[in-house]
């Protein structure tokens, strides 16, 4: 198996496989009986030989499942607890290290509470905090959403998958948590009876169409995606492979490609904002495209593919209109709130949705219709600050 530089790979498998026993084998915790592990093409038991040992381990940071947070410190002490212990940095540095780490996610005011006063979102959180302020090459993230609703899975996600773009670590993750994990990865392993079954990007892995990798994906990832009620991935294909994948000619129906600006509502809103709005997106789409005969799943974090069949291009523009008057009236300003919030801060930004509308024939493959459908987006509903908000 390979994993990339500045990816985000998501190792997956049933229970007792030994994906946490890989990642401990990746941190040099345990010693494998054979095989070889690499790093930039060296072995890492070479490394253990020759002196570069303590420089590959200190470039190598943990979340671990279950927080290991020391109860009896601060949120400001448990993150500063690897500078102080594996740097020579003064007192000044390690607090100006802390503060920024803890103000990125969202943590500066509770500096001075003890992991009992936290929920466990915030905890975990402040276990990210800690695994990003020794500023390492390759993070190790062992199950780090569970126990969180579907929400906190997602804004866990989200800001692992931000401060690898922002940072540019190498993040290698366990996680059951299906489909919301492969929107932010790379490639996905699968690990299956003690040996790499596959490897690569998730959308592979729909092709392969192998019995294997089939059953594994229908016994963990469900029906629908928790947070949008949307299809999950897995039963999108499958719903669409009956209705495209019969042997006829000509058209057969529209696709729609709705889009928000999730980077962008990030950097404005923060993580969990976002999340919101994707959450409310999805169900207003799952509710009204869905009762025209439409089905739906996200295809990124804040991207969501939905398809109409029988429907013509013209029809579907007429459904997006409606949809889009719905969003401008219902959706957008159930999120107001938290726009004048950030408003007050002096703040001025506009959330947009986008669609894009494709005619789609029997023989498209879905990548095909998503490139026609993207070419063609445009904004259908915005939600913008004014000047007297921001006042």
């Amino acid at each position: 198996m390979a994993i990339y530089r500045n990816q985000v790979t998501t190792i997956i498998g049933k229970s007792g496989t030994g994906k946490s026993v890989l990642l401990k084998h990746i941190a040099g915790l345990l010693s494998p009986d054979e095989g070889e592990i690499f790093h930039t093409g060296n072995p890492l038991k070479k490394m253990k030989e020759n002196g570069e040992w303590d420089r590959y381990r200190k470039s190598i940071s943990y979340m671990f499942q279950g927080n290991a947070l020391f109860d009896s410190m601060t949120v400001f002490e448990n993150v500063a607890l690897p500078l102080r212990q594996t740097t020579n940095f003064k007192k000044k540095e390690i607090e100006e290290k802390v503060m920024m780490r803890l103000g990125q996610i969202e943590l500066a005011e509770v500096i001075d509470r003890y992991p009992s006063e936290l929920s466990g979102g915030m905890q975990k959180r402040v276990a990210l905090a800690r695994a990003l302020v020794t500023d390492p090459e390759i993070i190790l993230f062992d199950e780090p959403t569970t126990g969180q609703d579907m929400v906190r899975r997602n804004v866990i996600l989200s800001m692992i998958a931000h401060y690898k773009k922002q940072l540019g670590f190498t993040a290698i993750l366990i996680s059951h948590d299906i489909p919301d994990v492969l929107f932010i990865s790379d490639r996905v392993i699968l690990l299956w009876e003690g040996r790499v079954a596959f490897q690569g990007a998730y959308e592979d892995t729909i092709k392969l169409k192998h019995p294997m990798i089939d059953e594994f994906l229908q016994s963990i990832e469900g029906f629908k995606d928790e947070l949008t009620g949307l299809l999950s991935k897995q039963m999108f294909n499958s719903r669409y492979a009956m209705t495209f994948g019969v042997k006829q000619k000509g058209f057969a129906g529209a696709a729609i490609l709705f889009d928000v600006n999730f980077t962008n509502l990030v950097e404005h809103l923060g993580h969990q904002a976002a999340i919101d709005v994707v959450k409310t997106l999805g169900e207003h789409i799952n509710h009204y495209m869905g009762a025209i005969d439409g089905f739906s799943t996200r295809q990124r974090t804040g991207q969501i593919i939905t398809i109409l069949p029988h429907i013509t291009s013209d029809e579907a523009r007429q459904f997006v209109a409606d949809l889009a008057k719905k969003l401008q009236e219902d959706a957008l300003p159930s999120i107001q709130s938290v726009m004048q919030a950030k408003a007050r801060m002096d703040t001025c930004f506009e959330i947009s949705v986008l669609a894009g509308i494709t005619e789609a024939d029997f023989s498209d493959d879905i990548e095909k219709i998503l490139s026609n459908a993207r070419s063609d987006q445009k904004i259908i509903a915005e939600y913008q600050c004014t000047r007297e908000d921001a006042a």
